[in-house]
């Protein structure tokens, strides 16, 4: 079978689509700015996710929302190999 998306590597992240990510909404109800946090979690690197939680807590959205088991974005990346980094952007804006 072919593969149908190709992995890209060293992308380049604008700004602009960093900033893009405060546009995201969750379509299950959930939490938006719990929604909004683990979108770019799961889209950025470390460096273009610093700059996103910049953008997230100048609109003084919700750093610590959670979704429907009670659990923030920094709980939940906090146990992922590779969530460290992302966890420490997250405590330095002030997530618990």
């Amino acid at each position: 079978m072919k593969k149908d998306k190709e992995k890209v590597l060293d992308e380049v992240w604008t700004e602009e689509r960093v900033r893009s990510f405060l546009d995201v909404r969750p379509h299950d109800g959930s939490d938006e700015n719990f929604h909004m946090l683990l979108k770019a979690y799961q889209s950025m690197r470390p460096s273009d996710f610093e700059l996103f939680v910049g953008f997230f807590c100048e609109q003084k959205r919700d750093i610590n929302a959670c979704d429907r088991e009670g659990r923030s974005v920094c709980e939940i990346i906090s146990t992922h190999r590779h969530g460290v980094p992302y966890a420490a952007v997250l405590k330095a804006a002030g997530a618990n």
